[in-house]
């Protein structure tokens, strides 16, 4: 169940990859996408907290909420 009412313009599930990969992953992701989209980044790499958070701020795009779970976390990022 989520705690966010956000919904996503597209899911990147990179649980289970090593760092860098999720965040190459949403990288990825967000040079496809329109301005204003809402990408979703599934990932369970602890490392992923602080470098989300760093590439969002130093990209220019926002790190609109991140959800922890049991055994992953959730990051929505928005698309400047």
């Amino acid at each position: 169940m989520s705690m966010t009412d956000i919904e996503p313009d597209e899911t990147v599930d990179a649980r289970g990859a090593a760092c860098p990969g999720p965040l190459m992953d949403l990288i990825g992701k967000i040079r496809s996408a329109e301005s204003g989209d809402v990408i979703r980044l599934l990932s369970d790499n602890d490392q992923s907290l602080t470098d989300v958070p760093e590439w969002a701020e130093e990209a220019g795009n926002e790190l609109l909420v991140v959800e922890e779970f049991d055994d992953h976390n959730a990051f929505y990022v928005e698309k400047a």
